[in-house]
């Protein structure tokens, strides 16, 4: 993944109604009208969240019949983690530190 994606990927998850489509979106395919209804905001103003996400790469969408479907596109996520994975082992490993570091001092403490 690009950096600029990565930042476009992190820029749509910054907010919580695209966190909230997406979620919905793992349930299958929906239309605008289903996805707005669960939020007190208008259809074009969750049609401009859909466009963040499209941006993003986070969604696709489609035509089925008369309907516009939008699809959860997960690899950009997939992408995601994987970056924020390397600072979890960075963090696993300096908690590892810490933890020896409260032993030895406790070791010190009881001696």
């Amino acid at each position: 993944m690009m950096g600029d994606q990565l930042s476009a990927v992190f820029g749509a998850l910054a907010d919580p109604t695209r966190r909230a489509i997406l979620t919905r979106l793992t349930q299958g395919d929906a239309t605008v009208g289903e996805l707005a209804a669960p939020f007190a905001m208008s259809q074009p103003a969750i049609s401009r969240h859909l466009k963040v996400l499209e941006g993003a790469g986070l969604i696709s969408r489609n035509r089925r019949a008369t309907a516009r479907l939008s699809h959860l596109e997960a690899r950009p996520l997939r992408e995601a983690t994987a970056w924020l994975a390397r600072y979890q082992e960075y963090w696993d490993e300096r908690y590892g530190q810490l933890d020896e570091l409260l032993a030895a001092l406790k070791d010190e403490r009881s001696s």
